[in-house]
């Protein structure tokens, strides 16, 4: 330690004693060397001695051993087989061991790969945790195990993915079968609906008692025909008949959620098969485009969602949390939303009232196969009354039709009966009475025409097919009773309404046909309380109920009895015009024929046969419309007296006109309607009486000193009217000197007219300024 010191000199002191301590060494050894030379000569010299007599004991050996070696030889060999056979026995012990611990492993495997090719995947599951858990720790030592151990978990994802790939197959076919399945559970939901509304009516004596003879014979028979297929097909099929949950294999289902559930996926799986299957949901809830054509592209639409909802209710009964409630719920309200939302779409296209109908009974069947599985149903019924609604709109098209048919096709003349027979079948099918027709003796003819008895049938017809719809919507007899009225009155009040304005507005109806008309309103009108009575039957509610509707037909077939009568009138106005537009008055002749004009005649001719058709009318129609007449034809005279196109008019011509005008005022006289009192038909021609009378007695004195008063001889005659035909008359005596045969009192004549026209020009002025 000193060496590593500072001090001075150090390494060089030591460097000294080490060398002087080599020194001493080197004389010690030399002193030991020297002192055992002579033992180390005297060892070699002994050992040069032995040498002979070792060689010759190594040739001694050597020969001793050869003669051992070859007597041992034999015994060597044994020996070696006696080791042999016990390394074999130990090796067959060993082996024996580990076999007898690898034959487990080896049956459980072997056990599994039976068990994955018969496809029991849920007991190979089992067999995998056993050999995991139990058989493999004992032999992990060996390489087989070691391959085992690493196949377990891809044998795992074959299972997963073979009971996925079985799921699939199994969605899949029950999306391609979902109609069956479908089709099967509405069929059994509507035997078993019409078998307990048999044995319900066969139990209820009184049921129906006061219902329509008729319909409930039908009825009746329609439901002991219902129930005797029923049972007839039961009886035959006894032993084939399946639920619709027994037309589908669920074993997919079940297997793959017991995999996934072991495999620890149990969640995985689940979301799963409800992300599938609301897929699937979307995909049956989607409609085809032609759906509203058929009746069958409703029943598989329908088929597929009861077969759709058919299975998730199994699945939700028979498995633990696959599907819940809650889901199920969720999944019906958006499909009954979707399915809602169809219905009102494809139901919108049907123009026809039986597809309609169809699709109502459909939509029944549908509400109660699902509602038998618990599924709410309500909305769907709502649903029905607005297809209610359509259907009355596609009844009421289909009506409007069969009305304007049935008007087409009539003649518009009493029905003749020739018999009895007869007789009664037209009462058979039309409410008809009249005590003053039965006393008559055969033939006879009732007063309404063939139209009447088929609008009646084609009525109460109209009630049948729109009571079809209101069956089975679980509905009371009052609200049935009450949809029923109300379809009648929008049957009477809108469609047979239109029907008979059209009627009445067509060309081709003349005023026989208008007459005609009006007589079968009226008989219609009374068979409104028939109809009353005959829903009254049909639904067994009573009249008096507070609540009961009553049916509009009364005024329906006033307004159309109306309507007619305001036609009649236009028609012959428009008649009367045709007659005046032939008139050929000659306004310059000289003096007149003595008679009337023979279009006035003919007109006269016409209004008198015109009339007399008019007996079976009411006497106030009648009498309205031969006044109505009247007036339109002295108006219609008067026109023409006064029109801006005739320039002139001569004293013959007033003449030949006044004939022609008491040619009318003795056609009102004659009475040609009965009922009017006095003069009163005359009275129409009152304005042109004594604006002719004024004329042909040339009595202006009086006129001008009487006018404003009341007693007036010409109080109706207009100032300006004389003054229009008096200018044309004064014109045509400038021109054709009509008053020839008074030529020396030309003058005086002329400056009277003139006079006359002056103080009519200062009364019609006067008039102006009044105004």
């Amino acid at each position: 330690r000193s060496v590593y010191d500072d001090q001075p000199n150090a390494h060089q002191r030591f460097m000294e004693k080490l060398d002087a301590c080599i020194r001493n060494h080197d004389r010690e050894i030399e002193k030991m060397c020297n002192f055992h030379h002579q033992g180390f000569v005297d060892a070699i010299t002994e050992l040069l001695k032995v040498r002979a007599d070792a060689e010759k004991l190594k040739v001694q050996v050597t020969d001793t051993n050869r003669r051992l070696q070859d007597a041992g030889k034999e015994v060597i060999a044994q020996t070696e087989e006696i080791i042999q056979c016990r390394v074999q026995q130990r090796n067959i012990t060993t082996v024996v061991e580990k076999l007898q611990l690898c034959l487990p492993v080896l049956e459980m495997y072997s056990k599994l790969k039976e068990q994955m090719n018969v496809k029991r995947y849920y007991s190979a599951l089992k067999t995998m945790e056993q050999l995991e858990n139990l058989y493999l720790p004992r032999v992990s030592q060996y390489r087989f195990c070691q391959i085992m151990i690493e196949n377990l978990p891809k044998l795992r994802e074959e299972i997963k993915e073979i009971s996925m790939s079985d799921l699939k197959d199994f969605l899949e076919s029950i999306r391609k079968h979902s109609d069956r399945i479908g089709e099967t559970a509405m069929k059994q939901a509507q035997q078993q609906k019409t078998f307990s509304t048999a044995l319900q009516k066969q139990n209820n004596v009184n049921y129906g008692q006061n219902m329509h003879l008729g319909r409930s014979k039908i009825l009746e028979s329609k439901n002991e025909i219902t129930l005797k297929r029923t049972l007839e097909e039961d009886d035959e099929h006894e032993e084939e008949v399946l639920t619709a949950q027994d037309l589908v294999d669920f074993s997919p289902v079940y297997r793959c959620l017991h995999i996934y559930s072991v495999l620890g996926d149990g969640e995985i799986f689940e979301n799963y098969y409800r992300k599938q299957r609301r897929k699937q949901a979307r995909l049956v809830l989607q409609p085809q485009s032609s759906m509203h054509e058929t009746v069958e592209g409703y029943r598989r639409y329908f088929s597929q969602i009861v077969g759709f909802f058919v299975v998730e209710d199994h699945i939700l009964h028979v498995t633990q949390g696959l599907v819940t409630r809650t889901y199920t719920d969720e999944l019906w309200n958006m499909a009954l939303s979707k399915i809602i939302a169809v219905l009102r779409t494809h139901s919108s296209y049907c123009s026809d009232p039986d597809l309609v109908l169809e699709l109502k009974n459909l939509i029944v069947v549908f509400a109660d196969t699902l509602q038998g599985y618990g599924f709410p149903v309500n909305r769907l019924f709502d649903l029905l009354f607005e297809i209610r609604d359509q259907y009355n709109e596609t009844l009421l098209k289909k009506w409007s039709g069969l009305f304007r048919d049935i008007f087409e096709a009539d003649n518009y003349s009493p029905i003749p009966v020739a018999t009895e027979e007869e007789y009664k079948i037209v009462i058979s099918k039309f409410p008809f009475q009249d005590p003053e027709l039965d006393k008559q003796s055969f033939p006879k003819k009732l007063p309404m025409s063939q139209s009447v008895p088929q609008i009646y049938i084609q009525v109460k017809e109209f009630i049948y097919a729109s009571l079809k719809f209101s069956e089975s919507l679980h509905r009371g007899s009052t609200e049935i009773d009450d949809m029923l009225r109300k379809s009648t009155n929008l049957l009477l009040t809108r469609t047979l309404s239109s029907c008979l304005q059209n009627l009445i507005k067509k060309p081709h109806i003349g005023l026989t046909e208008l007459v005609q008309i009006i007589i079968n309103t009226t008989h219609l009108e009374q068979a409104c309380k028939y109809l009353e009575d005959f829903i009254s039957n049909i639904t067994n509610i009573s009249q008096v109920t507070v609540h009961t509707a009553r049916l509009y037909g009364l005024s329906t077939f006033k307004d159309a009895r109306h309507a007619a009568e305001g036609e009649i009138y236009t028609k012959l106005n428009q008649k009367i015009d045709e007659f005046i537009q032939i008139a050929d008055y000659d306004w310059t002749m000289s003096e007149s024929d003595g008679r009337a004009s023979g279009y006035l005649m003919d007109l006269i001719n016409f209004l008198r046969s015109t009339f007399q058709v008019f007996t079976h009318l009411p006497g106030k129609v009648a009498q309205t419309a031969c006044m109505s007449a009247c007036q339109h034809l002295s108006t219609s005279l008067m026109q023409m007296l006064l029109d801006s196109e005739l320039k002139q008019i001569s004293m013959g011509a007033i003449q030949q006109f006044n004939l022609d005008v008491i040619q009318c005022e003795l056609f009102a006289s004659s009475e040609p309607v009965p009922g009017f009192q006095g003069d009163t038909l005359q009275l129409a021609f009152i304005d042109l009486r004594q604006l002719l009378d004024l004329f042909m007695v040339w009595d202006w004195s009086t006129y001008l000193a009487d006018y404003g008063q009341a007693t007036s001889k010409y109080l109706r005659v207009n100032p300006g009217t004389a003054l229009t035909l008096l200018e044309k008359m004064k014109d045509s005596s400038k021109k054709n000197n009509i008053f020839a045969q008074f030529r020396k009192n030309d003058r005086d004549k002329q400056k009277l007219i003139e006079t006359v026209v002056k103080q009519l020009r200062s009364l019609v002025n006067g008039m102006s300024q009044h105004t």
